[in-house]
């Protein structure tokens, strides 16, 4: 295989991408694309100078190195331009990479290929952000993204506390996590919208935990009640609070 085909896909692999996925980050068909990888065509310059751009390459290196090979040297050189400021960035993970980040959450090969800002307010801490879709947090609405600190001891999780759980069974997931006293090794996810029934999940199923430090949305997305919603709400803790009389009885 040529050396710019066996980097690009090489690349895609490498931020845990479809070659669809790809193929739209650089306007060209999946098609043409597939074609690159199985070196049944050339890759344009075009394309590589975008590839170039997207991953701070250099033609030559593109072109000429094995990027597989010299990692090392290539992810070195990414962190060193991360840390060339002196700020601390947070990895962020859209909901299209939630996917992707089950397998690849402990890699820092993965986490260093996550696009990232900072925020001037957070500093001294192992921090990262996720994008959130649905409405079981209203009022924090859909589209949110939520910055959360690195949680090293799930024993120290304080009840109530929101937290980014990430479980191999769940996904990523943006809950309240409360603790269970008979069973400690079960934790329960509540959503702030009452109309999402809380459920448990086993301690040795989750694989990350981030404590919500900051919750960044549009400023039009903001979410309101109105009367049907809850009357709905109501009506669905009535029909809970009968339930849990009717078990204890």
């Amino acid at each position: 295989m040529a050396i710019s085909n066996q980097n690009l896909k090489y690349l895609r692999k490498l931020r845990g991408w479809t070659q669809e996925e790809f193929a739209n980050k650089l306007r060209i068909k999946r098609s043409l694309l597939g074609a690159y990888e199985e070196e049944r065509a050339e890759p344009r310059i075009d394309v590589l100078e975008v590839v170039c751009d997207m991953f701070k390459l250099t033609l030559d290196e593109i072109l000429r190195k094995d990027l597989s090979e010299t990692k090392s040297n290539y992810m070195a050189r990414r962190r060193a331009m991360k840390l060339a400021g002196g700020r601390s960035d947070i990895p962020f993970v859209p909901v299209k990479a939630a996917a992707g980040y089950l397998a690849g959450y402990a890699d820092p090969e993965f986490v260093d290929e996550l696009n990232t800002f900072t925020l001037p307010m957070l500093s001294g801490g192992n921090y990262r952000a996720f994008e959130i879709i649905g409405d079981s947090m209203l009022p924090t609405p859909s589209g949110s993204v939520i910055v959360g600190e690195k949680v090293d001891n799930l024993e120290e999780v304080k009840n109530n506390m929101a937290c980014i759980v990430v479980s191999r069974n769940e996904g990523v997931v943006y809950k309240r996590v409360q603790k269970n006293g008979r069973q400690k090794n079960k934790l329960t996810l509540v959503s702030d919208n009452p109309s999402f029934h809380p459920y448990t999940v086993n301690a040795e199923e989750i694989l990350e935990m981030w404590q919500a430090q900051m919750v960044i949305s549009k400023a039009n997305t903001q979410q309101r009640w109105d009367m049907s919603q809850l009357t709905n709400i109501v009506s669905d803790l009535q029909e809970q609070v009968t339930t849990l009389k009717k078990r204890m009885n």
